[in-house]
C-alpha cells in the first residue's frame, strides 16, 4: 500500500498534468471562437456578449461543485466534468451557430470551473507545509504557460473547419488519465459531510477572497484593456499588445521566489508586499509607458499581480483540509467570476472618465486597498492577542 507521502506526490503529479492539458486547451478555445465570430462580421459587442457566458456559467456551477463532490466523490465528478468539456469543445462545431454558442459556453463555464476548483484543492492540499509555496509557484508557472500555448497553435493550425475542434476535445480527453491515478483520502483527513458554502466560508477567510477579487479585477482589466490603454497613448500595436506578453512573462518565469517567501515568511506579509510593488508599478506606468523602461516595469507588475493569487492558494492550503478546502476552491471561483465582470466594466469607465491614464490608478486603488486591508486584519488579529 503506498504511504500517504507518496500518494499526495502522485495527486500533485496528476492534478498538474490536468490542469496544464485543461489550460492548454481553454486557452486555445477562448481565441478561436472569437476569432471565428469575429471572421462571420459579428459585432465586438456581441462577441463580448457571447464570451461573458463562460464566466456566467462559473458563478452558477462554483457554489455546486462541493456538494457534487461530497456527494459523488471529487474525482468522479471531475472526470464527467472533462469528458463533457470535450464534448461541448466538438459541440461548437456541430452545432455552429451563435445562438448555439451560447448556451455551449454556459455549459463550458460550468465544467471548466469544476475541473479547476478540484485540481487546485488536490494541489494545494497535496503539497506539504514546508513547500507549498513552491509547489503551488510552479503550478501557477506551468498553466500560465499552457494558456499561453493555446492561442500560439492556433497562429500555425488556423480556424478553419474540424481540426482546432477535434485538436481540442482529443487533448482534454487525455487530460482525464491522470485523474485516475488521483487518491482522494491521501491527506488522512477526516471528510465533512456538508460544505459550509461560501458565506461561511468569507466568515472564516475575508481577506483571502479579498484578495482572489481584487486579483480578479486586475486580471480582467489588464488582459481585456491594457493593449488599448497603450494605443491610446502612442504605442504601435506590436507594442501595445506585448503589453500583455509582458505580464504574462512575469507570471510564467518569476512566480517561484514568490512561492520560495510563502514557504519562509507570513503570507499575509508576502500578499501585502505584492499588493504594495502592484500597486507602485501602476502608479509608475504612466510615467514610462512610452518609454523602453515599461517593460522591466510590466515583468515586475506581472509578477507580483499574478502573485496575490500564488499567495492566495497557499493560504488556502495550509488553513483548511478535506471538503472544507473544495469549499474554498470554490468560493475562490465565485468570487474571480464576479470580479472579472467587475474587472472589465469597472477598467473601461476609468478609461472613459481619465482617457490617459484611468486604467493603471484605478487598478493601482485596488491593490492599494488591499494591502491596507490586509495590514489592518493583521493589526486587529494582535490587538485582540493582546
Amino acid at each position: 500500500m503506498n504511504s500517504p507521502a507518496s500518494a499526495n506526490t502522485r495527486n500533485l503529479i496528476a492534478a498538474c498534468a490536468a490542469i496544464t492539458v485543461f489550460g492548454f486547451a481553454f486557452g486555445m478555445t477562448y481565441p478561436l471562437l472569437s476569432l471565428i465570430l469575429e471572421s462571420r462580421g459579428v459585432s465586438s459587442d456581441m462577441i463580448g456578449i457571447n464570451s461573458a457566458m463562460l464566466p456566467i456559467g462559473i458563478l452558477l456551477i462554483s457554489p455546486l461543485i462541493p456538494l457534487l463532490a461530497a456527494r459523488y466523490g471529487a474525482r468522479n465528478v471531475a472526470i464527467v466534468a472533462a469528458l463533457a468539456t470535450a464534448m461541448a469543445i466538438l459541440s461548437y462545431k456541430a452545432f455552429d451557430t451563435l445562438s448555439a454558442w451560447f448556451l455551449i459556453r454556459l455549459v463550458q463555464g460550468m465544467t471548466i470551473a469544476t475541473l479547476f476548483v478540484l485540481s487546485e484543492a488536490w494541489i494545494v492540499g497535496s503539497a506539504g507545509d514546508h513547500n507549498r509555496g513552491k509547489i503551488v509557484a510552479i503550478y501557477a508557472s506551468v498553466l500560465s504557460a499552457s494558456f499561453g500555448a493555446g492561442p500560439l497553435l492556433i497562429s500555425f493550425i488556423g480556424i478553419e473547419g474540424w481540426t482546432p475542434f477535434l485538436l481540442g476535445a482529443t487533448v482534454v480527453t487525455l487530460g482525464v488519465i491522470p485523474f485516475i491515478f488521483i487518491r482522494e483520502d491521501a491527506q488522512g483527513e477526516p471528510e465533512e459531510t456538508r460544505p459550509s458554502g461560501i458565506l461561511s466560508f468569507a466568515q472564516k477567510a475575508p481577506m483571502l477572497l479579498a484578495a482572489v477579487g481584487a486579483f480578479a479585477i486586475f486580471d480582467a482589466a489588464s488582459l481585456s484593456l491594457f493593449p488599448v490603454y497603450g494605443l491610446q497613448n502612442g504605442l504601435d500595436l506590436a507594442s501595445a499588445a506585448n503589453i500583455l506578453t509582458a505580464l504574462i512573462l512575469g507570471n510564467v518565469l518569476l512566480q517561484f521566489p514568490i512561492g520560495w517567501l510563502c514557504d519562509r515568511f507570513a503570507t499575509r506579509h508576502v500578499m501585502a508586499g505584492c499588493a504594495l510593488i502592484t500597486a507602485l508599478t501602476l502608479l509608475l506606468l504612466p510615467a514610462f509607458i512610452s518609454s523602453s523602461l515599461r517593460w522591466p516595469l510590466l515583468v515586475v507588475m506581472g509578477t507580483a499581480g499574478y502573485g496575490v493569487y500564488t499567495v492566495s492558494l497557499v493560504a488556502l492550503g495550509s488553513r483548511f483540509k478535506g471538503i472544507e478546502l473544495i469549499n474554498g476552491s470554490a468560493s475562490f471561483a465565485i468570487i474571480w467570476g464576479f470580479g472579472a465582470l467587475f474587472g472589465s466594466v469597472s477598467g473601461g469607465l476609468s478609461m472613459l472618465a481619465s482617457a490617459s491614464h484611468g486604467l493603471p490608478l484605478s487598478l493601482a486603488l485596488v491593490y492599494l486597498l488591499l494591502a491596507g486591508g490586509v495590514l489592518w486584519r493583521q493589526l486587529t488579529q494582535q490587538r485582540r492577542q493582546n
